[in-house]
């Protein structure tokens, strides 16, 4: 049965805005039905163990119970506001607006928009997944992760229909009409339109993906715009757990192929993912999600940091707020070789966002690689040059190796399945994906985690699969 709307937790006053409770009112149903048709498959009837949040304060964003996805209470929650005033560009110093700026309209709805849609986007990518999860916990957090998405979305749905109008909502009535991977009406970034039809390709998604929407959503956080703000630095608590996902996942898929090189046994034969396998999913999804930044020169990224719409990762940390006659130093293709330009910081910012983005991930390579190191083995992953197997910015005309080193197209089509997963990797990745749901079981080419979810056994009954 469906939520009414006084019942979905908000602390954004729905009760007394009747306007807002109209739309929203409309936009539900449509949302709802989207829900069941392109959500989880096959789960929908079943009650899973899931974390729900009823407010902002720190005993009220983690409620854990089981619940029916269909029956998940989707609220929309910001930030309690604060005496914040805008932290960088030309507009430093002034207050934040609490309504959008008609000059900035288009810019933030377009902002609003392409955030928005990824949230959707994720869960149709992720929608027949559960038919082959490698353990019941696995399972759990595929439908956690989906419905916080979905959360994410009525988050972003809210700020369209609260501050822009008809032109809100029927951007909002565009967001569920939009399909992953459709011919005719694909979602907005490529990425989100790549399947995602094995587990290892979700683990990747989670760990390289979900974190390009960290650093997306961290640069919206210090937004000039206060609703958007508040919004987003709310979405990050519950972003951390989809990162959680993708980077601990990998490492049990790490500790169960060292673990078997170690004994002597070849992890291919014993139906578990050999590191070669591995290292050309970690090249295929980091060099995807490097394009969800932008191009590296962007004369949008400076207009989003003058006008205070978009600011840096962790911008209030920063010293200085308004990045003007400064220049940051980036490698373009000119020639044939890469060469080293300056660029005007403001026009460079897509370039800074994407810059952290890549040492936050090498930290979690380091993380897989000392899980190798510790069963004695010398193999180590690498997260290929930012060059490689870009489709967007400077790079999107050249080939290059994962070492970065450029190359003509008859080197790259000679080794790129070296570098990529092949037809025949995915074809044994997918013989590998067998579902296991038995409490306490899992798949021969995972290991347990550590710890279970909410401190629960590892035995738990995450999943209630009898209806």
């Amino acid at each position: 049965m469906a939520q009414s709307l006084e019942s979905i937790p908000n602390n954004v006053d729905l009760s007394s805005d009747r306007r807002l409770q109209r739309a929203l009112e409309q936009w539900q149903p449509n949302f709802l039905g989207w829900w069941n048709e392109v959500g989880p498959e096959g789960f929908q009837a079943h009650r899973v163990y899931l974390r729900t949040a009823i407010s902002v304060e720190t005993d009220g964003w983690a409620n854990f119970d089981y619940v029916r996805m269909p029956e998940y209470r989707w609220g929309i929650f910001l930030e309690p506001k604060s005496d914040r005033k805008i932290g960088f560009g030309d507009n430093q110093g002034q207050p934040v607006w609490e309504e959008v700026p008609g000059e900035h309209r288009n810019a933030l709805r377009r902002i609003i928009v392409t955030q928005a849609d990824t949230e959707p986007a994720s869960v149709e990518q992720q929608r027949l997944l559960g038919k082959t999860c490698p353990s019941m916990y696995d399972l759990r957090n595929l439908f956690q992760v989906n419905v916080e998405e979905g959360r994410h979305l009525w988050a972003m749905v809210y700020l369209l229909h609260r501050y822009f109008g008809r032109d809100g909502r029927e951007e909002a009535d565009e967001l569920l009409a939009r399909r992953s991977g459709s011919g005719d009406k694909p979602r907005i970034l490529n990425t989100f339109n790549e399947p995602i039809d094995d587990w290892l390709s979700f683990f990747m998604f989670t760990m390289f993906t979900d974190r390009d929407g960290k650093y997306q959503l961290s640069a919206l956080a210090q937004s000039g715009f206060d609703p958007l703000a508040r919004t987003t630095r709310f979405m990050l608590t519950e972003e951390a757990h989809h990162m959680f996902v993708g980077e601990t996942g990998v490492d049990r898929v790490v500790q169960r192929c060292a673990e078997l090189i170690a004994a002597g046994k070849d992890p291919r034969a014993e139906h578990a993912v050999p590191f070669d396998i591995l290292q050309k999913y970690v090249n295929f999804w980091f060099s995807l999600s490097l394009d969800l930044f932008g191009g590296e020169v962007s004369s949008n990224a400076a207009d989003f940091f003058a006008s205070g719409l978009k600011g840096r990762f962790r911008e209030d940390t920063l010293e200085e707020h308004k990045a003007m006659g400064q220049t940051y130093h980036m490698e373009v293709p000119e020639g044939g070789k890469l060469v080293e330009q300056e660029v005007p910081l403001r026009n460079a910012m897509n370039e800074v966002l994407r810059d952290e983005y890549v040492k936050d991930c090498q930290r979690g390579l380091d993380r897989w690689n000392k899980i190798i190191e510790r069963t004695g083995i010398s193999y180590r992953l690498e997260l290929p040059n930012v060059v490689f197997h870009r489709q967007i910015g400077e790079f999107r005309d050249i080939k290059a190796d994962p070492d970065g080193n450029l190359i003509d197209e008859t080197t790259w089509n000679r080794n790129k399945e070296k570098w990529l997963p092949s037809g025949d990797d995915g074809e044994f990745i997918k013989s590998l994906m067998k579902q296991v749901v038995e409490p306490g079981k899992f798949a021969s080419w995972i290991a347990p985690p550590r710890v279970g979810i909410d401190n629960k056994p590892g035995d738990f009954e995450y999943v209630k699969i009898a209806v």
